[in-house]
């Protein structure tokens, strides 16, 4: 793994924002990267990025974060049903270059 993939991967998640989240993949296709070069970038980065906010593509969180990251994201307002992020409404993309996403 490059500093470059840890420095774009810390780049998007410190952009999402409360209540909204990201899967690995999503993250992955915006970087052109497997999503478990993701997940194991997101191993590395420590607690001082939203790391709750980077879920699997169902709305889970990580089985070794799922208590902690349920109880965040449900304190931010984040769409869920149970244990699982609503996905649909609670995705978020980084706008392209044009402002699209």
């Amino acid at each position: 793994m490059g500093a470059d993939l840890a420095f774009d991967v810390r780049d998007i998640v410190v952009r999402i924002p409360r209540g909204r989240v990201m899967s690995y993949g999503d993250i992955a296709d915006v970087l052109d990267v497997g999503p478990r070069q993701v997940g194991h970038v997101m191993s590395l980065l420590g607690g001082d990025v939203p790391w709750h906010r980077v879920v699997r593509s169902d709305g889970t969180p990580a089985a070794q974060h799922d208590g902690e990251a349920i109880r965040l994201l449900r304190a931010e307002g984040t769409p869920m049903r149970g244990g699982r992020v609503e996905m649909p409404a609670a995705r978020w993309l980084p706008p392209g270059p044009d402002g699209a996403h």
